[in-house]
């Protein structure tokens, strides 16, 4: 009983809840940093793998300039949001744990 909470078409699933084992699964890299995905990039391509272009990630498509970070706020609303979930959710008295 999985219950899809985000997604695109763009990108596909990003979150899912699973309320009866209280666990979320989160499935793109929010912890990336804006240069991250580049590095990636960037080995992908000396090995000669051919990657895709990461969408919306380079300023014009251009791989040769620096990557935008557009995700920061995003990832920082929904990892303080979950932290604030588990902390509510904790007992004042951890002998009630």
């Amino acid at each position: 009983d999985l219950k899809v909470l985000a997604q695109s078409e763009e990108s596909g699933i990003f979150l899912i809840e699973d309320s009866e084992n209280q666990r979320f699964y989160v499935l793109n890299h929010l912890e990336y940093e804006a240069d991250t995905l580049k590095r990636e990039y960037d080995r992908d391509v000396a090995d000669g793998t051919r990657p895709h272009l990461p969408h919306n990630y380079f300023p014009d498509n251009d791989p040769a300039l620096p990557p935008r970070m557009t995700w920061r706020s995003h990832r920082t609303l929904l990892f303080s949001n979950w932290i604030n979930i588990v902390y509510q959710g904790t007992p004042y008295n951890l002998d009630e744990i």
